[in-house]
């Protein structure tokens, strides 16, 4: 059987990121693990792994780590671009600060991974790059503005990506979540907000999806033959109707 090759997930520390960990470490794919939280990372004691307190808007100390990572297992064949913040409020509102964090984490730091390994994908013909959208990257909701700037953003990368990478047999594959229980919105400083925002995921009925489903689906994704592309996934609870 083929040696799994090395996978990097970002934001690994909790929700999509934390789940993709355990299941390619059941797999037995060498992993790096990177997220501000490095202790959470530890703490799973997963096999052929390494686990790096990076912060993704540092493109300086990504690289390095990502660099380290490939020094031990080979060349990065899949990274998955999961590390993000929400941080909702009103346009008229919002401290600018949280805008420009979210633009930060969430669009700079996805192009940071990219350029990290696109010349080693290119150069072997080869290779997946998953980044983490949203359904707030193509229809907008209230007190979403920022977030939806940078997911719409994300969304645009990743097309203009795949343009430029296609030729190389390189995938580059857009992953948007709807309503799903993950610690995202715990960083949201309007409480009133965060009392909506959940009054409405039980409303349009997002309460049986998991993080394990969303990892699940990114790793079948993944896992389909290098000629297989699923360009963009949806994916939601059944029963969510917005």
């Amino acid at each position: 059987m083929e040696d799994k090759k090395l996978v990097v997930i970002t934001g690994a520390s909790s929700g999509f990121g934390l789940e993709m960990a355990k299941m390619f470490a059941e797999d037995g794919y060498p992993l790096l693990l990177l997220a501000r939280r490095v202790e959470k990372m530890e703490a799973l004691n997963l096999p052929n792994t390494l686990c790096k307190k990076v912060d993704v808007t540092d493109k300086t100390g990504l690289e390095k780590a990502i660099r380290s990572a490939e020094a031990v297992y080979g060349e990065t064949d899949l990274l998955i671009n999961n590390a993000g913040v929400m941080l909702l409020g009103s346009i008229e509102t919002q401290n600018a600060n949280e805008w420009q964090k979210m633009l930060d984490v969430n669009v700079m730091g996805v192009m940071h991974g990219m350029q990290t390994v696109i010349p080693s994908m290119k150069a072997r013909k080869g290779g997946t790059i998953i980044n983490l959208s949203s359904m707030a990257g193509y229809q907008a909701f209230e007190n979403h503005a920022a977030y939806c700037a940078s997911k719409f953003g994300v969304r645009g990368l990743t097309q203009t990506a795949r343009l430029e990478l296609s030729p190389f047999n390189v995938r580059v594959i857009t992953i948007e979540p709807g309503a799903v229980k993950t610690e995202l919105l715990e960083h949201t400083t309007d409480d009133t907000i965060i009392k909506g925002y959940n009054e409405w995921k039980e409303s349009v009925g997002a309460v049986n999806i998991t993080a394990k489903d969303v990892a699940k689906t990114i790793k079948f994704a993944y896992e389909l033959p290098q000629s297989v592309l699923l360009r963009e996934i949806v994916i939601c609870d059944t029963m969510q109707d917005a």
